[in-house]
């Protein structure tokens, strides 16, 4: 793994996870290499999968941020950004300090995850996280 202890921060998802909330299935995390991270995504009848890490565009130093892109069955691209600072995950929807995000709290042994969705005007939903393996 590279030095990047943000990044490596993230390994407290690898594993499998049953979500519950406002929408239900299981989502896979994996490493892919050294510098990404990728999450298989089943909920009801939508597919996806995400890959995550630091940007780094061509010739360019990595991003700053860690962020990710969603790829759906229904042919979506989703941009995120990721922040794991204690036991608080934090995924803004685009950029770092969006309106829409989610926030989750691990529990003290790593086995659950507890947060919501939240959306600009009031919307969102709860988002639990439990693993499974």
């Amino acid at each position: 793994m590279i030095n990047d202890p943000a990044l490596q921060a993230l390994s407290r998802l690898v594993g499998t996870w049953k979500i519950s909330g406002g929408h239900e299935g299981t989502v896979t995390y994996r490493w892919m290499n050294d510098h990404f991270l990728q999450q298989d995504v089943q909920l009801g009848d939508t597919y996806g999968i995400e890959i995550i890490g630091r940007e780094r565009k061509l010739m360019a130093e990595p991003s700053a941020d860690i962020k990710s892109r969603y790829y759906g069955d229904d042919g979506s691209t989703l941009d995120y950004t990721y922040e794991l600072v204690d036991d608080t995950l934090t995924i803004w929807a685009g950029e770092r300090d969006s309106p829409a995000y989610y926030r989750g709290v691990f529990s003290p042994d790593g086995r659950t995850l507890i947060g919501a969705w939240v959306y600009p005007g009031g919307g969102g939903y709860d988002s639990n996280a439990e693993r499974v393996d």
